[in-house]
């Protein structure tokens, strides 16, 4: 999340740098203030929206083209790496560890032995 805000605000420094210390600007230099409002906006969203959110027996990732999967569909899963790979007959579903807090990844464990899964 604050790599987001972090590339937000170098894209937003490049373009105010390019457009007061140029003589004109080109189309394209402006290309560099849509850049800063994408990281920006992307920054805001996951702000607002946390990585995962568990409801109504899904889990799913809070990203503007997050996946989902149903819990009870869940038949295996693989701790790698700090992250969690639930996997059923059809997809596979990744949970990065590290961009969860640590509180959170107490209760994300709790939910998931809950679950009737293999465990590899």
């Amino acid at each position: 999340m604050n790599i987001n805000l972090a590339l937000g605000l170098v894209w937003l420094f490049w373009f105010i740098t390019i457009y007061f210390s140029s003589e004109g600007t080109d189309w394209h230099d402006y290309g560099l203030g849509l850049f800063s409002m994408i990281y920006f906006g992307l920054y805001l969203y996951q702000r607002q929206n946390k990585y995962l959110t568990i409801s109504d027996g899904w889990i799913k990732k809070n990203s503007p083209f997050g996946k989902k999967i149903k819990l009870g569909e869940v038949d295996r899963i693989r701790k790698f790496a700090g992250d969690y790979i639930l996997k059923t007959d059809s997809k596979e579903f990744v949970i990065n560890t590290l961009i969860i807090a640590p509180e959170s990844i107490k209760d994300l464990d709790g939910e998931l032995q809950k679950l009737d899964v293999v465990w590899y």
